[in-house]
């Protein structure tokens, strides 16, 4: 079937002959239609043609790459055999040159000679030289021995005198301890000695406080009695009782106005009389009272003054015993430090060694 846009073509005219006649052409609308159509199902068909060759070229990929992985282990597999194999059953050691290539075969093999009276080393052998040193080895490890002990001296030295800083230390540290202990020791009865005080003092405060209470309420109970009094006074009074004996005389007691006085009754003389022995009792008990009240506060400040002088008196004994034991306790470690003194120049420093000791080393080539 002939394309009919190419048959359109075909049948144009030439472009010199339209300059010279009037052609009229027609367009197939139709087969243009179809010629777009059947290029978009080319298209479209090309494209699934491609995306199913890309399909088969990523599965031919993958397919080549575990082919390659598998051949990658297999070539892994048997490198890693070969090495089993070689390790297992081509040791060095199996082979039968092994004896020529051993590096040990020096160390495994017999000297040349063992010694000077060799029975192989004959005139010919070329073993025997004047001047070798056979009992190098022996002189060596000899002298090796010797630098051990020495060492082996040299450190126990060195501990030793690292021992006895580490004892002085330790001693030091425990003068130091118990002299803080004593110093607590020393203020813990210090503060004693002051609570002891203080109750004392306040003790006595108690008492001079009681004591001003108690003068208080005397004085509080003398007011209240002289309200009293003069209560009763008043209500028996002469103004309310119409007492006879305003007719005595202003002059003094032993004078009376005549002219109102009628005489002192038995009752009257019996009351004068208990009024007075009254006041004398009132008067001495009031006199023991204040005598006891002084009695009492000299004994509570005899009592003070003693608790202080005693302890005051322990302070100062506890303070010599301190003081002999911190003496005695010094004077022990004075005695320690001298002994060790003298133990370490008679006993461990008794050989000093002198230049000419140092100089010997490092003379000749041995």
């Amino acid at each position: 079937m002939q394309n009919p846009a190419f048959c359109l073509l075909l049948k144009q005219p030439h472009p010199m002959q339209q300059l010279t006649c009037n052609v009229t052409f027609k367009v197939d609308v139709e087969g243009l239609k179809t010629q777009v159509e059947e290029r978009k199902l080319r298209e479209i068909a090309e494209k699934r043609r491609d995306e199913a060759f890309d399909a088969d070229r990523v599965q031919c990929d993958k397919i080549a790459q575990m082919l390659e992985e598998e051949e990658r282990q297999r070539k892994k597999q048997l490198h890693q055999a070969v090495l089993d194999f070689r390790e297992r059953e081509q040791q060095p050691s199996m082979r039968r040159e092994w004896d020529i290539h051993d590096p040990e075969a020096a160390r495994k093999g017999h000297p040349a000679r063992v010694s000077d009276d060799d029975p192989r080393c004959g005139p010919s052998s070329m073993q025997r030289f004047a001047g070798e040193d056979l009992n190098a080895n022996a002189r060596q490890k000899l002298l090796k021995e010797q630098n051990k002990r020495i060492l082996e001296e040299q450190r126990s030295e060195r501990e030793k005198d690292l021992a006895d800083r580490k004892y002085a230390d330790s001693l030091e540290d425990k003068k130091r301890i118990e002299l803080d202990l004593r110093a607590l020791e020393l203020a813990r009865l210090e503060e004693e000695c002051r609570k002891a005080k203080a109750m004392a003092i306040a003790d006595f405060n108690r008492a001079q406080a009681a004591e001003v209470a108690e003068q208080q309420r005397l004085a509080q109970q003398r007011e209240q009695d002289n309200n009293y009094a003069e209560i009763y006074n008043h209500l028996t009074g002469d103004l309310l009782t119409e007492n006879p004996d305003i007719a005595k005389s202003l002059v003094g007691p032993h004078h009376v106005i005549t002219d109102r006085w009628k005489g002192m009754t038995s009752a009257e003389v019996e009351a004068v009389r208990k009024a007075q022995e009254e006041q004398c009792k009132e008067k001495q008990r009031l006199r023991e009272e204040e005598q006891q009240r002084e009695a009492e506060w000299d004994r509570q400040r005899e009592l003070a003054g003693r608790a202080a002088m005693e302890m005051e008196q322990q302070e100062q004994n506890f303070r010599q015993q301190l003081r002999k034991s911190l003496d005695a306790y010094n004077q022990d470690l004075a005695d320690a430090q001298k002994s060790n003194l003298q133990y370490m120049e008679k006993e461990v420093y008794s050989n000093v060694p002198t230049a000419q000791y140092h100089l010997q080393f490092n003379t000749s080539s041995r």
